[in-house]
Formats: C-alpha cells, sequence, structure tokens
C-alpha cells in the first residue's frame, strides 16, 4: 500500500497505530496477523512493514472517526467535520457508500530505506 509523507512518518516513529482506509475488494482480503508493505509517495522508495493487529469496519467514515481516538489515526485536529472532508478528497462519498470504511490497526516491524 502507498501512504504521503506525513502519515508514513507518523506510522514509522509509531505515532500512527491506526491506517485508514476504504473497505473496497483488495483491502476485504486482510487479515489479522498479515504485513502490510507501505512505500512512501512519491517515489516509493523508503519502505516500512506492519503487522495487522485488528481490523474494524464501518459503514461510514463518520462512525470511525466517533469511534475511534484521534491520537491512534494521527489526527491532530479532532474536529469530525474536517476529518471527514480530508477522507473524501482520496475516497468519494460515492465509494465510501457502496464499501464502506476500514480502520486496520497496526504495530510497526522493521523500517527498510528502499532496500
Amino acid at each position: 500500500m502507498k501512504l504521503y509523507e506525513e502519515p508514513f512518518q507518523q506510522i514509522q516513529s509509531g505515532k500512527k497505530t491506526v491506517e485508514v482506509r476504504l473497505y473496497d475488494e483488495k483491502r476485504r482480503r486482510l487479515k489479522q496477523g498479515d504485513t502490510i508493505e507501505f512505500a512512501k509517495l512519491p517515489e516509493e522508495n523508503e519502505k516500512i512493514n506492519v503487522e495487522v493487529k485488528k481490523l474494524y469496519t464501518y459503514p461510514t467514515f463518520r462512525e470511525m472517526f466517533e469511534d475511534l481516538p484521534a491520537e491512534k489515526l494521527g489526527i491532530v485536529d479532532n474536529c469530525i467535520e474536517t476529518n471527514v472532508k480530508s477522507i473524501h478528497n482520496l475516497y468519494s462519498p460515492e465509494r465510501e457508500k457502496e464499501w464502506g470504511s476500514l480502520a486496520i490497526e497496526i504495530e510497526l516491524l522493521n523500517f527498510n530505506n528502499g532496500g
């Protein structure tokens, strides 16, 4: 999976322990105990590996943001409206309605600087 620089660094530093995604076809195959490799955008030359500790599904991102602690998501401004608008820049409300949302609780395994 790919991440922008800020969430990549938050996971790398241990500050962010939950990654948010659309609960689409690809993400429905995830299971507890799986390993995910995150590549930092845009070059994708920095990578980190995490273990999936737990999966949380929600019908909407709003319900997710209302349920999970903001600090686990790497969110400083815990304004639900702002967070929903921000995630809709990545995933349209139509796609959200079709698939729902997924919160992936993760644990950092290692750091690999492009290898």
